[in-house]
């Protein structure tokens, strides 16, 4: 009896030293694990579930938004409320993701976003650029409300290049018309805080 207590009380060691061990492995496999995680991998998750989030903007704005979107460069949200951005109750805004200076949203959202996200359909989707979606704007000719580090401006874009837009300055609810033109804007790409449009226009 004395020998079978022995080697059950070392077997209880020896297990509890590999529970140990592998709770320390454990560990710091899901520390290298977060390590290697980026933005886009979270902004994916909260994507995912629509999330309800305030997004604080490099120029100091605060908006509360409905997370919607996910692009290579770049956030589509959907504004809940008003702000100095937001002249609407809810509007379509496409946010780079150089202006994001932070994503406030509940605890729960946060851990999860830490999670693996599933595969979507919208795999294509997250593959498009800042330029691209700017290019589908120009060309279907949607007005737009552009919100840079320096202040704001009504338009619709001419055309987009590389890491720049034009635009057409007019007043909202005017259509791009010789008349109402105001005047031309060469805007680069790394200026933009936010471009709004009206509606359900963007990816």
């Amino acid at each position: 009896m004395h020998w079978d207590r022995l080697f059950e009380d070392l077997e209880g060691q020896l297990a509890s030293e590999w529970e140990a061990e592998r709770a320390v492995l454990d560990a710091e496999s899901e520390r290298l694990r977060i390590a290697r995680l980026d933005l886009r991998a979270r902004l994916r998750v909260l994507c995912g579930s629509d999330t309800d989030a305030l997004i604080d903007l490099v120029n100091g704005q605060r908006l509360p938004v409905t997370v919607r979107t996910l692009g290579a460069d770049w956030l589509a949200v959907e504004s809940r409320g008003t702000g100095d951005a937001v002249r609407a109750t809810t509007a379509a805004l496409l946010v780079p993701l150089h202006a994001i200076a932070g994503i406030s949203t509940d605890h729960g959202m946060i851990l999860a976003s830490l999670e693996e996200a599933p595969v979507t359909e919208h795999a294509l989707r997250e593959r498009m650029t800042l330029g691209f979606v700017l290019r589908d704007l120009a060309r279907r000719r949607v007005p737009v409300h552009l919100t840079t580090r320096v202040g704001e401006v009504h338009g619709t874009i001419d055309r987009a290049a590389a890491d720049h837009l034009d635009l057409a300055v007019h007043d909202p609810g005017q259509a791009r018309l010789a008349g109402a033109v105001q005047g031309f804007r060469i805007v680069p790409f790394s200026a933009l805080v936010a471009v709004r449009t009206a509606g359900d226009q963007l990816p």
